[in-house]
């Protein structure tokens, strides 16, 4: 078989989607009195105090993963095809389309994503992209989720070494491929995005549309990709 000439990445939250993946998952649960109904606004202040660099990835990844995890699994499963047919109504048509044109390419595509591989599944399987490289949940020896991570979070410039492992494995590497996108609105995404030959800032935050209007990167605002 033939290996593929372009590879396009996508991240998730505020690129593909126009919101948080994880606080409307922890909104979705508290809907069903599944978790408190404070829960999606602890993660909202925790999100705060990421930014603020008062805490790591690792608390919001507790924040997204321990509620459920104490749930019996079968209705653990049914919320996650619920929560994935919810979603579907709120993606939007132009990332959807975004996508779809990569597939129709041939391109090979894969998600890239900080969120919890718990919360981005439901979003990969809208998208129709099989190939999704996340934030790994930790599970315990019953198969519970402890709500630790499994490895390296997949964020920053550890998004690079996922990416880098992931294609590694099918005998590939960045620089294999003629054209190589990856679309995302954050400048924490910068190692990634510096690693490809075609970095797209899609409506993004202030630092990464200064560094990408200093390197001539193309830039999809509001009227590019209607949210």
């Amino acid at each position: 078989m033939a290996k593929p000439q372009r590879l396009a990445l996508f991240d998730l939250d505020h690129t593909l989607i126009p919101f948080d993946s994880g606080r409307e998952w922890l909104q979705f649960l508290a809907d069903r009195y599944a978790v408190p109904e404070d829960a999606p606004r602890r993660y909202l202040d925790a999100c705060r105090r990421y930014v603020a660099g008062r805490v790591g990835l690792e608390a919001l990844h507790r924040a997204v993963v321990c509620p459920p995890g104490a749930q019996a699994q079968a209705l653990f499963s049914t919320w996650r095809r619920d929560f994935e047919a919810e979603m579907a109504r709120r993606v939007p048509r132009s990332t959807l389309a975004l996508v779809q044109r990569h597939r129709d390419a041939g391109d090979l595509c894969a998600i890239v994503t900080a969120t919890s591989r718990l919360v981005a599944e439901p979003f990969a399987r809208v998208f129709g992209v099989a190939q999704l490289l996340a934030t790994e949940p930790h599970r315990a020896g019953d198969g519970s989720l402890s709500g630790d991570i499994q490895g390296e979070p997949c964020h920053r410039e550890h998004k690079v070494a996922h990416v880098r492992r992931w294609l590694a494995a099918q005998g590939l590497a960045l620089q294999d491929f003629e054209r190589s996108w990856f679309y995302s609105d954050a400048a924490g995404d910068l190692p990634l995005l510096e690693a490809v030959t075609d970095p797209v800032a899609v409506r993004p935050d202030d630092k990464l549309r200064a560094v990408a209007r200093e390197r001539g990167w193309q830039v999809l605002g509001i009227a590019d990709v209607a949210f």
